[in-house]
């Protein structure tokens, strides 16, 4: 078998917990379409963390969640500003763009963080209807570059969108490992901060499968439960995601999956620095790490540590550890690194 590898933190397996947590809402019947307790107490746990107002719609995939989340607040004659790496415009096939009918508008960024600034020349043509009309804002927490926005840049966006009449969706397919990062709890920097759609991941942080919708603006979830069922994200054995979601809120077992794979790429990235011709591109604030490697030794790399090329013409390549990544698993890696620069 080969070594664990660096490809994606979506390439791990299931926390053990969680596993017994499916097993254990495997006996007997239940109603089903998230008509269940389990998924009820999750919900009940969503609460608890980001305050009863919040409406809760669980789904299947992290496409979906923020399918739904867009959805909900956009029509086919809006816009979303996001950033060029965004997920929702590069690896989701067109997937919001089918659903709402809205046109996503890439905005170039170094380092996968939107800033005002950038913002700025995107909004325009407001109430002329030769263009569309900017809606939506949405934000990746952490970024696709491993980056993290701070409570106050969060804030700082959140306020250009309201002062223009639009709504700001945060995609939080790592947010487990922004508010370890943070050392915030996850309202501080969603909710408190200005946010008013969240998707909250799992599956990348020890879940098998499933993802939430958070609606902080409660107007904006009226037809949500329509959308999600139009999108074939309203699963008929939902308990089985509720499950997972109670003792992943209740034990914390985001906070400690989280802790572990931000510690194992900080880990990484102090082992590749000690390594001469390797360049560190971005900040390691998450569980990915960004690097330049010579193109001649990368085929050798993946051939036993599996992971993807990030930019080709630079070579640049995106490392991400996982919950279950060793500190064994990044001494191998970085040793045959070593080994290979030294040939």
């Amino acid at each position: 078998m080969r070594p664990r590898g660096f490809a994606s933190d979506n390439n791990s397996g299931i926390h053990p917990q969680i596993l017994n947590a499916i097993e254990a809402a495997n006996i007997g019947h239940s109603i089903g379409y998230g008509d269940d307790q389990w998924t009820k107490e999750a919900i009940t746990l969503f609460k608890k963390e980001f305050g009863d107002e919040t409406e809760v719609f669980m789904v299947l995939t992290g496409t979906g969640a923020n399918i739904l989340g867009i959805q909900s607040a956009a029509l086919s004659f809006h816009s979303v500003l996001c950033a060029d790496t965004a997920h929702i415009q590069t690896d989701e096939c067109g997937a919001p763009e089918k659903f709402t009918g809205s046109k996503l508008i890439p905005v170039a960024t170094p380092n996968g963080k939107l800033t005002p600034e950038q913002l700025k020349k995107h909004l325009h043509g407001f109430g002329f209807e030769h263009h569309s009309q900017p809606g939506l804002i949405s934000i990746t927490q952490v970024t696709e570059l491993g980056t993290v926005y701070s409570v106050d840049e969060i804030r700082e966006l959140a306020e250009i969108a309201h002062a223009h009449g639009m709504y700001l969706h945060m995609d939080g397919a790592r947010i487990s490992n922004a508010a370890v990062s943070l050392g915030l709890p996850f309202k501080t920097f969603t909710k408190d901060a200005g946010v008013d759609i969240l998707s909250f991941g799992g599956t990348k942080n020890g879940m098998m499968i499933g993802e939430a919708v958070l609606f902080f603006n409660r107007a904006l979830s009226e037809n949500s439960r329509f959308f999600r069922k139009q999108a074939a994200q309203l699963f008929s054995k939902m308990r089985f995601v509720g499950a997972q979601f109670v003792p992943y809120l209740r034990d914390e077992i985001w906070k400690t999956n989280a802790t572990h794979s931000n510690k194992m790429a900080k880990l990484l990235e102090s082992e590749i620095r000690t390594i001469k011709g390797i360049e560190i591109t971005q900040l390691v604030e998450g569980n990915g790490v960004f690097a330049l490697v010579p193109k001649t030794i990368i085929p050798k790399l993946q051939e036993e540590y599996f992971f993807y090329i990030w930019d080709e013409s630079r070579g640049e390549v995106r490392w991400m550890t996982a919950f279950d990544t060793t500190e064994e698993d990044i001494l191998n890696f970085a040793k045959l690194v070593r080994k290979l620069m030294n040939e």
